[in-house]
């Protein structure tokens, strides 16, 4: 009898252990995954420059590497990022979270800047002039990944001075704060936003 009992035991143990593990399974294999897709879709991501520094330290030289980042939607919101790590992923990995957490939003008017601006950080300086539809971004290294990645369809820029892409990079992103739309500047002024836009010549 006893031997009995002991067979029965392990028989349903077995079929509890084997109704167990496909639940399990099924449960890792469904909703987070699909989410952490759609959200790390809806940002486009581009590198910008990546460079090898040195730390000099009391035993020679340390090197790593620096990364920098663009990130954004092309629907009027992109950040930048710089990352450090001993390995190039890694600083493109940590360049990008820090993208992530300096977004700003960009003013658009119809695929183009509102207004005129200068842009200007340490030894870069840079115009931005809204232009008509089909013209396209005329721009060139890290200004037109910022520009396309915003949103920014039609737009002319001009280089006043410098080509470090760390100055460009904080040029271009000191311009597009400094924007504004007709609707904020109506706002403080206290205005009708339909009065204060330009009369087009025929």
């Amino acid at each position: 009898m006893s031997d009995e009992v002991k067979t029965e035991e392990t028989t349903v143990e077995a079929g509890a252990k084997a109704e167990r593990a496909p639940r399990g399974k099924g449960k890792r294999d469904q909703a987070p995954r699909k989410k952490v897709q759609t959200v790390e879709s809806e940002f486009e991501e581009r590198v910008v420059a990546v460079n090898r520094v040195a730390k000099v330290v009391k035993g020679g030289r340390r090197f790593s590497f620096s990364a920098l980042m663009i990130v954004g939607d092309k629907k009027g919101r992109v950040g930048y990022g710089l990352g450090k790590a001993k390995e190039v992923p890694e600083a493109i990995r940590k360049a990008t979270q820090a993208a992530h957490k300096n977004m700003i939003t960009v003013p658009l008017e119809d695929g183009t800047i509102p207004h005129k601006i200068i842009g200007e950080f340490d030894a870069g300086k840079l115009l931005f002039m809204p232009a008509a539809d089909g013209t396209g971004v005329k721009a060139a290294g890290a200004c037109r990944s910022i520009l396309e990645l915003a949103g920014v369809r039609n737009c002319m820029t001009k280089s006043m001075r410098g080509n470090n892409p760390h100055n460009i990079v904080k040029a271009t992103f000191k311009a597009l704060t400094g924007l504004r739309s007709v609707e904020q500047v109506a706002a403080v002024r206290g205005k009708d936003p339909k009065g204060l836009r330009l009369k087009q010549k025929q």
